[in-house]
């Protein structure tokens, strides 16, 4: 299957198709350019042996797995590869692995010679669904998730649902995660999915997600209102991770906690935590109300002292609020 992104900055395809890394000439064709393909030791090598057969000029750079490679010191050895290299802006970036890969890979390509290609290749549920459209780049820094990044598109996407077999099923469910997300503020049948045996349905689930983040996307490629809409429980998500070091808890389940918060349909939110307690879901009681008022000012989408939540009171519908961070922390039982 393949979905059609268009965007003001770039249009570009989502190619999803269960064992594509066997023939990736199919889909795309590096030719004689220099290829970097960066992936971390979490992800299996015969995904990455696979791959550099198939291309001509191909280099590996593999990186420690886990939320910690998202640095700074990765960002400068990644560069300093590419100058010893003597890549051009008209070689290649190939990301191999999740979203912590993703972002990394697609935030260097954005600054190298201003700008050099990039292609994605998702290995997780998380990375397919969440970060394999709408060209968000990122770095973690100081402690604080995704707070240096730009905008940058790929040149394409290719989504092999076969990687799949290889995640863990805590891994498989902190990116569905992700795919609830979504069916909360815009799909009422995707929710629905979740209501049975969900596993059974990845593929639609992962699907469905993709084309309903690729509306969003579209509409409003910058975040500079609607998008916003996708940041549903990532605000008190953000902090719990960064509350727990960016390790111990997955993004997805951090996201998970910070989308109870901004539930205000009680059957609703009941309906989820039992989705969530099926998924094996952490649900994280008592948070350190000073700690999360730590990080959420830190939080990017803080303007002056206001911020955009995204409350959810039906499935299938949402509504941006501006509230201050002291409204935050009350909905997590906190004093200001």
């Amino acid at each position: 299957m393949v979905i059609n992104v268009n965007l003001p900055s770039k249009n570009y395809d989502v190619v999803l198709e269960r064992g594509l890394l066997n023939h990736i000439k199919d889909f795309y064709d590096f030719g004689e350019s220099k290829v970097l393909v960066i992936t971390d030791e979490g992800v299996p090598s015969f995904y990455s042996e696979l791959l550099l057969k198939q291309i001509k000029n191909g280099h590996l750079l593999v990186l420690k797995q886990g939320e910690e490679s998202k640095s700074f010191e990765n960002f400068m050895l990644i560069q300093k590869e590419l100058i010893s290299l003597d890549f051009t802006r008209h070689d290649y970036i190939v990301s191999l692995g999740g979203g912590v890969i993703g972002d990394l890979s697609a935030f260097v390509s954005s600054t190298y010679k201003r700008g050099i290609k990039f292609v994605n290749i998702p290995t997780t549920s998380l990375s397919q669904i969440d970060s394999s459209v709408g060209g968000k780049t990122a770095i973690n820094f100081m402690g604080v998730k995704n707070v240096i990044g730009t905008f940058y598109q790929p040149e394409i996407v290719l989504i092999d649902f076969d990687t799949l077999k290889t995640l863990s099923t805590r891994h498989l469910n902190n990116g569905l995660v992700e795919a609830l997300k979504m069916g909360l503020i815009l799909d009422e049948d995707l929710f629905e999915l979740f209501k049975g045996d969900y596993l059974s349905s990845i593929e639609e689930i992962i699907t469905r997600s993709i084309q309903r983040k690729v509306e969003v996307v579209q509409k409003d490629e910058k975040e500079n209102h609607y998008r916003m809409i996708l940041n549903f429980g990532h605000t008190i998500g953000h902090a719990i991770e960064s509350i727990y070091n960016l390790k111990d808890i997955y993004h997805g389940e951090a996201v998970a906690n910070g989308m109870l918060y901004m539930i205000d349909n009680p059957s609703l939110k009941e309906k989820v935590k039992q989705i969530l307690q099926k998924m094996n879901i952490p649900l994280i009681e008592n948070l350190d109300v000073k700690e999360v008022n730590k990080y959420l000012s830190k939080d990017k989408k803080m303007d002056e002292d206001k911020i955009n939540i995204i409350v959810v009171n039906k499935c299938g519908s949402k509504e941006i609020i501006k509230v201050t961070k002291e409204e935050v922390i009350k909905r997590i039982g906190g004093e200001k």
